[in-house]
């Protein structure tokens, strides 16, 4: 019987402290529980200390000696029920304490909500008094154990920082790298290499890969065989062409990618989706190709909705301790502009930005166009709008993408 349970909870002196008064009001038992609980009320007024049972009952028939002999014989009942009963774990009984004292104040507030509304209250007063007289009281009990602040500590965590760092020696040298709990966005316009910039970042010479990390890639923009195609080029620095004319080269260069890098197409998966993945798999990098597709429309604004699957993300990030790359869009505004800022995000130009640790924009010159010529300039521009890392260096840094070999050279 759970209400037996709670007066054992409330025999324990300190338990008691804690949850005496408004907190644990009489009208949370039931009649005749609630008379037991008042004997406590009483006992602990009195002689401030932990209650047996057998004290307790000896209180309660002292305090009540003109029961008849029928309810005599009820709370013999009762208290031989409380003698039988397992005391809650403490815990647990501040909880119960808590849900049971906030729908008590719910109902007490639907109720004059309701008279109020059906004319039999004229004022809305009486409500006033009941939020005036439980005041602090809405908030549960709570212990908390605070972080640890030592110097040891916060050097330490502090030093992996930069676990994961990054193979472009200009932007290393900027941001140096990543750990888990950073979530990075990445943004760029279309036919930018925002493929070849995470297959670069990941797959190809000193990347996260090559460092050892456990990374999965989930595409929803391209086809997971165009995707895997670039991260085999970035693996090896080699065309495709050249990967079929020597395959056992490409093999060996293709290693450490083979055995660290998981891709999946996940067209039609929301986060949630994502967050059981990276639960099963436990990955140190995650790429999301685009992280945008896997919000779940809520509404009709995209800010909105994208906001809260980047603090999905991010959540994602923290609680399985993985870095995610999060790749975007950039609206048409940022259509042939090299210094590209966090409002030419697509949809949402502060909602993910402001969840993000890390933000990398992705640009290129204007093209000038020559009839009968395709644009061959490889120039890049990385520029870093957001930076909560190392340094927090902000600007712009100049690079070359080799878009047949899927990788980004300062």
């Amino acid at each position: 019987m759970m209400e037996l349970a709670l007066i054992r909870s409330l025999m324990n002196k300190d338990f008691y402290d804690d949850h005496k008064g408004i907190r644990c009001p009489d009208k949370l038992f039931t009649k005749d529980v609630r008379k037991i609980k008042q004997t406590v009320d009483y006992a602990m007024e009195n002689f401030e200390k932990d209650l047996t049972v057998s004290e307790l009952q000896g209180l309660f028939m002292t305090n009540n000696s003109t029961m008849t002999t029928a309810t005599k014989e009820l709370y013999d009942q009762l208290f031989n029920k409380l003698e039988q009963e397992k005391p809650m774990c403490q815990d647990i009984s501040k909880q119960v304490f808590s849900k049971l004292f906030q729908q008590m104040v719910g109902e007490e507030i639907a109720n004059l909500g309701f008279d109020y509304v059906n004319g039999d209250k004229s004022t809305l007063e009486p409500l006033r008094i009941l939020l005036n007289d439980y005041h602090d009281n809405f908030l549960p009990n709570l212990t908390v154990e605070w972080e640890d602040m030592s110097i040891d500590t916060l050097l330490k965590a502090n030093a992996i920082q930069c676990q994961w760092k990054f193979n472009i020696p200009s932007l290393q040298r900027k941001v140096e790298g990543i750990s888990g709990g950073h979530l990075v966005l990445i943004g760029a316009r279309p036919n930018t290499g925002k493929t070849s910039f995470h297959a670069s970042l990941v797959a190809s010479k000193d990347g996260f890969a090559e460092q050892g990390a456990k990374c999965i890639v989930l595409c929803n923009e391209e086809a997971y065989d165009r995707v895997g195609a670039r991260y085999l080029s970035a693996a090896t620095n080699m065309s495709m062409d050249e990967v079929r004319q020597n395959v056992s080269l490409a093999s060996a260069r293709y290693k450490h990618v083979d055995s660290n890098v998981c891709v999946k197409d996940t067209t039609g998966k929301d986060m949630a989706w994502v967050e059981a993945v990276v639960k099963a798999y436990k990955p140190d990098i995650v790429v999301l190709d685009m992280g945008d597709k896997f919000a779940s429309r809520t509404g009709e604004r995209s800010d909105i909705y994208l906001k809260e699957a980047a603090i999905h993300a991010r959540n994602i990030a923290k609680q399985y301790n993985c870095a995610i790359l999060w790749m975007s869009q950039l609206s048409a505004e940022a259509e042939g502009k090299i210094m590209v800022d966090q409002s030419m995000l697509e949809g949402s130009k502060t909602g993910k930005a402001s969840e993000s640790d890390l933000m990398l924009l992705v640009s290129k010159n204007p093209t000038i166009e020559v009839e009968g010529q395709e644009d061959e300039d490889t120039e890049r521009h990385i520029v870093i709008a957001k930076n909560k890392l190392k340094g927090g260096w902000h600007g712009a840094i100049t690079v070359h993408l080799d878009g047949e070999r899927a990788r980004f050279t300062a």
